[in-house]
């Protein structure tokens, strides 16, 4: 089944334009022919032995990625309360607690700030560098946002949040970096620290994403999942793998979508397909499944174990990708 594709409409001025709207829905895109055999032929996985390397030096990857691109690499994302209405507050309305996980070097965080006055905002990034970057931003206001360095899959945010009184979580881009056997563990986390009730609002990669089919032989880790020049990774999830993850922590879908965009280069005939998935999901107050803290002495397997990117600036490059 398809998912009508994204159409632009053309305008006489700018060289590189993005599709006016966007498409969401519960289908993923159809691959032509070419991609589905470019995605066929791509049988060969990295090694174990690099894999493993890659997974314990994930957080010196992502440091070194703030590193070369210091601040400067996303745009600011002043889209997030047209996308979530959650997020949406005035002076006159109680206080409310967010956290967002993966906050990199601020952008969302500080436009969030701005536009809605009544939110408290703790803010993790698993890259020390970006959390420094947060801190030394002269809008970091410690009586509005407090951030911290934190590994997801390791670290119990309820020592950082020990109030465990988060009303709204935000992950932008964040899951997708994390190893897929890990994920259940970080959404747990995140579990132990929201209210009942409170929800999780996501944005992340999709399937078939422009970005996916980039990838040249040698970079495949396993089914969706691939590692980039630097050594950073990125998973790209299909709506039914989103879904599950959080259902199976204890949380209820309230949305989980395709979001299907068109980023257009007039000058040079490209039309690139972005993927993203998009959701809500709702922290159940009845969950009785297991949810064990994370210890805060990991064994010795554990400390062995270890948004938007560099190939995607090369789509930028070639085709004016959208900023995520």
């Amino acid at each position: 089944m398809s998912v009508p594709r994204t159409t632009t409409t053309s305008t006489s001025e700018p060289t590189h334009i993005e599709a006016p709207y966007q498409t969401k829905g519960h289908h993923a895109r159809t691959l032509t022919k070419e991609e589905q055999k470019k995605l066929d032929k791509d049988c060969n996985v990295v090694s174990e032995f690099k894999q493993n390397k890659l997974e314990k030096e994930a957080k010196k990857n992502w440091d070194l990625f703030y590193k070369r691109n210091s601040t400067n690499f996303y745009k600011d994302r002043h889209w997030t309360t047209r996308e979530f209405e959650e997020l949406k507050t005035d002076d006159n309305e109680e206080k409310k607690v967010l956290l967002e996980v993966g906050c990199g070097v601020g952008n969302a965080l500080f436009p969030l700030l701005e536009e809605s006055p009544s939110l408290f905002i703790y803010a993790c990034d698993f890259s020390p560098r970006a959390v420094q970057f947060v801190k030394a931003n002269p809008s970091y206001n410690q009586d509005r946002l407090q951030a911290f360095q934190c590994d997801l899959t390791m670290d119990p945010l309820c020592e950082a949040i020990p109030q465990c009184n988060v009303d709204i979580v935000t992950m932008i881009f964040v899951l997708s970096a994390i190893h897929p056997d890990k994920m259940s563990k970080a959404i747990k986390n995140i579990y132990s620290v929201i209210k009942p009730g409170g929800v999780v609002l996501f944005r992340d990669y999709g399937l078939y994403d422009h970005a996916m089919l980039r990838f040249s032989s040698g970079h495949k880790l396993a089914d969706n999942f691939y590692v980039r020049q630097d050594g950073t990774r990125a998973y790209y999830f299909s709506e039914e793998k989103l879904s599950k993850i959080f259902t199976d922590a204890g949380f209820d879908v309230v949305t989980s979508e395709y979001v299907l965009r068109e980023t257009v280069n007039k000058k040079e005939g490209l039309c690139v397909p972005r993927v993203f998935v998009q959701g809500k999901f709702i922290k159940r107050t009845d969950y009785t499944g297991n949810h064990t803290t994370l210890s805060t002495n990991p064994t010795v397997d554990e400390q062995d174990e270890g948004q938007v990117h560099e190939q995607d600036k090369e789509i930028g490059r070639a085709s004016c990708r959208e900023r995520v």
